[in-house]
């Protein structure tokens, strides 16, 4: 089965980013934004199910966007005003229709990293 998951690591406190708000968008040919889910982090720091799934995944671009800034207030960091990260939005493609994508987060107020996992 073809599918798109997360998962997000709090590298500030070294632990998995309970509660974490973030949406997925496909990205039209111009530049439209379309909402395909919306989810919120587990005690594992991933979403209880995958955000795409399927006999087939629709290629295109998609964009994650991650609500890091609300995640760290809820524990008690103090963050500027503006924050230096307020939401992390991480745009990709999706190539593979029969593929497995799975886009980590690793992040903290002040930086993040992502990469194409397994």
């Amino acid at each position: 089965m073809a599918r798109l998951t997360t998962h997000v690591l709090d590298t500030a406190h070294g632990h998995p980013a309970t509660g974490l708000e973030l949406e997925l968008y496909r990205i039209g040919p111009a530049g439209q934004r379309t909402l395909v889910a919306q989810a919120r982090t587990n005690a594992d720091g991933r979403t209880e199910a995958p955000l795409l799934s399927g006999e087939t995944l629709p290629t295109g671009v998609y964009e994650l966007v991650f609500y890091v800034a609300a995640y760290f207030r809820a524990q008690g960091v103090h963050l500027p005003d503006p924050p230096f990260l307020d939401e992390v939005v991480v745009r990709f493609g999706l190539a593979e229709a029969k593929g497995h994508y799975h886009v980590p987060l690793l992040v903290s107020p002040y930086g993040y990293s992502t990469y194409r996992g397994s």
